[in-house]
């Protein structure tokens, strides 16, 4: 069954600062509180093909990295989805851009979630075939690995409370 809350880490694992996002979702992948309340997926996909990865949720956390060109590599950036295009893997010119793609679902009549937010790292060299990060890019990710666990937390009355009440009752029971 889907949980209502979704980590989508994006990316591609053999372009260096572009590692960022699957990176991430390894990390998490054994994280036991996290996954209770969200399913953390890595998907090197892009425009329409999030619309299947987007529905039934309630809120989606988007972990990408980006180029703004106004802030030093390794610099954390969280805003909703919508305020910036984060990365290629939002929008190609093959592809819709992410809030296109939400209003089509919408529009569709597929449920798609209220809240999309993202976190992306300004990246140092998104050209490189290497499965390394960069320095900056790496030394970024525990403070990206805190925003997440953080963003879950502040989310999980969205993605949590059903199972926090069946253990209360199950606890009450014994």
């Amino acid at each position: 069954m889907l949980k209502p809350l979704l980590v989508l880490c994006l990316g591609n694992e053999i372009v260096s600062d572009d590692a960022f996002g699957p990176a991430v979702a390894r990390t998490l992948a054994d994280d036991p509180d996290l996954n209770r309340c969200a399913d953390v997926l890595f998907a090197p996909v892009a425009g329409f093909h999030l619309l299947d990865l987007f529905q039934e949720r309630k809120k989606v956390l988007i972990v990408d990295t980006i180029v703004t060109g106004q802030a030093a590599p390794g610099t954390l950036h969280s805003f909703p989805a919508g305020v910036l295009t984060p990365s290629n893997h939002l929008t190609t010119s093959h592809q819709i851009s992410l809030p296109t793609a939400l209003e089509l679902g919408t529009r569709l009549g597929i449920a798609m979630p209220k809240v999309v937010d993202v976190v992306a790292v300004e990246a140092q060299d998104l050209e490189t075939l290497s499965e390394e990060l960069t320095e900056p890019v790496r030394a970024a990710m525990e403070q990206a690995l805190a925003h997440i666990r953080r963003w879950v937390t502040e989310n999980a009355a969205v993605g949590c409370n059903d199972d926090r009440e069946r253990q209360d009752v199950e606890h009450t029971t014994r």
